[in-house]
């Protein structure tokens, strides 16, 4: 694991068309922005681990509710 430090306004990029942004950091959590093409998906790990169990119990509704990634455009 690449562990990396951070300020605000500060960003990280992966690839060539990734950037996540620190947007700020307060009260013990930390927001994080993302830019990313749309036809990337974004989850947070703990929905991703949900959608991924769903999908391997052949839950079709499951994966009919996922949300669809924002975009920051």
């Amino acid at each position: 694991m690449l562990v990396l430090t951070r300020k605000p306004g500060e960003a990280i990029v992966i690839g060539d068309d990734i950037e996540i942004e620190i947007v700020a950091i307060g009260g013990g959590k930390v927001r994080v922005g993302i830019t990313a093409p749309r036809s990337t998906t974004v989850h947070r790990k703990e929905v991703y681990v949900e959608l991924q169990e769903a999908s391997a119990n052949g839950d079709a509704a499951a994966d009919a509710a996922a949300p669809e990634a924002p975009t920051a455009e």
